[in-house]
């Protein structure tokens, strides 16, 4: 087995290697000569703050990832982009609706996201619609710490920003790509955009995807976590006069993959991609999403509407006790439907306010409007004599029943006022009010118990402030510090405990201090932040342990997270980028703390790994007039994390490193790539279950295995 130990001291030494090897280069070219006015790294604009802005002029910790790094690392999801981000940890299961993330510690439930996705400016209040194939997107953006005061309650640790690339005005262009790999793994996709006129331009892309599973049921002889999956996105882009432009998006995604490849995590360390069941189900996902985006760019304001619908359903039918025996299965259908409208004006660089002869104020305010409809029906099938020697037939426990309806208001405003052109003070706060009803229903048939049933509704309402300032020093160095509130509403759990129907608000206070620079006429550039984050009412996602394989959110009371983050990329010269992260943080309960009854003071937070970081290069080189070649390698570690609150269980440190390698003409290309090339193995996520079905007394899934292939495209 391939696995490499991982520190905070390891970390730290291979930041300093990569740092090393970036800019020493850089040193040296320009003691010897003036580095050529094409060698620098490429100009990004961030919508991480709604308005178009360069990432570092901005007091927040950000990373941004663009066309050309989601192209060139063969990144097709969000938990792939997301190893260039410090301090960020996905937990995917195979099932691609179950994509949760994590930054600095913080991280929830799907149906409660402490991290929002926004995709085109539209929240996905669900995880379950976010973890989209990366289908014609231009950039990700991963922006750590509270973002309440601008975007609102579930972006306490965060938020994920996704843009899609803009039809072309300019001319037809378009390209075709075809991946084959291990594991039958084949993928066929393609996209083409360009003008209708003078006024208007479309854009398409679409393309589907299969594998074979990477785990075998030895039961059957059956690969179970199988992929087939197809997408596609439509754009209408209309541009009726000089200063308005309209903006159409339809994004679908049909997903029909296999079962859960979930087992035993003793038995999955000791024969890793194998389990055991009597039964396997599926896991089926679908996605439609239309937004409609306006924007009015006056001389002195900008006004934008986006609008969102967004509705996808699951349905997924598994072995629940993940055992041959015929003992337990589990049905599971989900939908959802969400309306969202924001209506923002800002100022543009000649509207700022003039405050004197030395100070400016930018400005921007806005008014958010959303519904959420969700729906469940889960049913777990017990087999005859399995609830009792007394029950001779098979009984259906509706656990949940449920229709969650969710409505809610946000309005907020941020300014910014610069003074004698060095300093930047920025300050806004966001109102949030929102109700929430619950029908709530779990009974048993036929009816050997008395059924539950809930009916309730509940309101919260909260202010997110935000300060922050920053100082110019030099033209190319910026410090900064900020304190932001993070909220997270509370809400209704579809099935729980009883007594833990409902859960109630969370808070955080998130206090930030980094530096912001470039150099060597920006070919290189060096972040670097520190945190301090103060919980309240910290909501985990606990598994029920009446009901198997079913979870609930509970308030577990005060935990502190703590770290910092290093990021450096340079272009020391032509043909050459080198990239290099570091983050350590720090995440524990607080003294007197416990969940589910148990004391867990002073535990760490689950799924949160004490280090991340990650370094890599590619280079490109001429090999005639017509055809470059190019390569690139790149490793991302994480360290030691545990699975659960008690911590009682968790995955070591672990590395995954991977390979790309190409040749590209004018219209064609051909590359071969290996992801996780020396065949880690590491389960990323696992649970506490019932130890009469899994002996350990957690369940989990590997990470995925070495993958390899090779890639052909062709582009206009």
């Amino acid at each position: 087995m391939a696995r490499m130990g991982f520190s905070r001291t390891t970390g730290l030494l291979v930041f300093s290697v990569a740092s090393a090897v970036c800019v020493t280069p850089s040193m040296a070219a320009a003691q010897s000569s003036q580095p050529p006015a094409q060698v620098t790294l490429p100009t990004v604009t961030v919508t991480a703050q709604k308005e178009p802005a360069d990432p570092q002029t901005l007091p927040v910790s950000l990373t941004p990832v663009s066309l050309d790094a989601l192209w060139n690392g063969g990144m097709t999801t969000i938990g792939d982009a997301s190893m260039y981000a410090p301090n960020t940890f996905f937990t995917d299961f195979s099932a691609r609706k179950l994509s949760e993330p994590r930054f600095r510690g913080i991280g929830s439930s799907p149906a409660n996201p402490a991290i929002t996705t926004y995709i085109d400016g539209v929240p996905q209040l669900n995880t379950n619609s976010s973890s989209i194939e990366l289908l014609d997107v231009s950039q990700v953006e991963f922006v750590r710490g509270p973002e309440s005061s601008l975007f609102g309650r579930n972006t306490l640790g965060g938020l994920v920003n996704i843009t899609s690339v803009r039809p072309s005005f300019s001319k037809w262009t378009g390209s075709a790509v075809v991946p084959l790999g291990n594991f039958n793994a084949y993928e066929v996709s393609g996209d083409a955009s360009g003008p209708v006129g003078s006024k208007a331009a479309v854009g398409f892309a679409i393309g589907h995807s299969q594998r074979d599973g990477f785990t075998k049921n030895d039961v059957t002889g059956h690969d179970i976590d199988y992929r087939n999956g197809t997408f596609g996105k439509a754009q209408l882009l209309l541009t009726p006069g000089a200063d308005w432009e309209a903006r159409f998006i339809y994004t679908g995604e049909r997903a029909r993959d296999g079962d859960y490849a979930l087992g035993d995590l003793g038995s999955l360390r000791a024969d890793p991609f194998h389990v055991a069941r009597d039964f396997e189900g599926h896991t089926d996902r679908d996605i439609n999403a239309l937004t409609f985006v306006a924007r009015h760019a006056g001389k002195r304001m900008t006004f934008t509407s986006t609008t969102g619908f967004v509705h996808w359903k699951t349905d997924d039918l598994t072995d629940l006790d993940y055992t041959p025996l015929p003992l337990l299965t589990r049905s599971n259908a989900e939908k959802d439907s969400q309306f969202t409208e924001e209506a923002r004006i800002a100022s543009t660089p000649d509207g700022a306010l003039k405050v004197s002869n030395s100070a400016v104020l930018k400005w921007q305010a806005g008014v958010f409007i959303f519904t959420q409809n969700y729906d469940q029906d889960a049913v777990n099938t017990y087999s005859a004599f399995v609830l009792s020697p007394l029950i001779p037939v098979s009984v259906d426990q509706h656990s949940p029943q449920s229709s969650l309806d969710d409505k809610g208001v946000g309005l907020y405003g941020n300014g910014t006022l610069t003074m004698h052109e060095k300093i930047d003070l920025t300050f806004g706060a966001r109102l949030d009010h929102e109700q929430r009803t619950a029908d709530l229903h779990t009974f048993f048939d036929p009816q050997i118990a008395p059924p539950a049933v809930v009916n309730t509704a509940k309101g919260f309402s909260n202010v997110s402030p935000q300060v922050a300032i920053a100082y110019h020093s030099r033209p190319n160095v910026m410090p900064y510090f900020s304190i932001s509130n993070g909220y997270k509403a509370g809400g209704f759990n579809p099935a729980s405990p009883a007594g833990s129907e409902a859960y109630g608000e969370e808070h955080t206070w998130n206090y930030e201090g980094g530096v912001k620079t470039d150099w060597l006429q920006r070919r290189v550039t060096f972040n670097a932040a520190v945190f301090l984050i103060d919980w309240q009412d910290l909501q985990l996602n606990l598994p029920n342990t009446a009901v198997p394989g079913q979870f609930y959110i509970a308030n577990a009371g005060r935990a502190q997270s703590n770290g910092f983050e290093l990021e450096l990329n340079g272009r020391p010269r032509a043909g050459l980028d080198l990239f290099a992260t570091y983050g350590y943080t720090s995440a524990h309960f607080a003294t007197g703390v416990t969940s589910s009854g148990v004391d867990v003071s002073n535990n760490a937070i689950p799924n949160t790994p004490d280090d991340t970081a990650s370094f890599g290069a590619q280079i490109s080189r001429d090999l005639n007039r017509r055809i470059k070649c190019y390569g690139r390698g790149e490793a991302v570690f994480y360290g030691a994390f545990k699975y659960d609150d008690a911590n009682t269980a968790g995955q070591s440190a672990y590395s995954l490193v991977n390979f790309r390698a190409g040749a590209r003409a004018k219209l064609v290309f051909v590359e071969g790539w290996i992801r996780n090339a020396f065949d880690t193995q590491y389960i990323p996520v696992a649970f506490a279950y019932d130890p009469h079905l899994a002996p350990s007394g957690f369940i989990g899934e590997m990470g995925r295995p070495r993958t390899f292939g090779v890639t052909a495209g062709v582009s206009f």
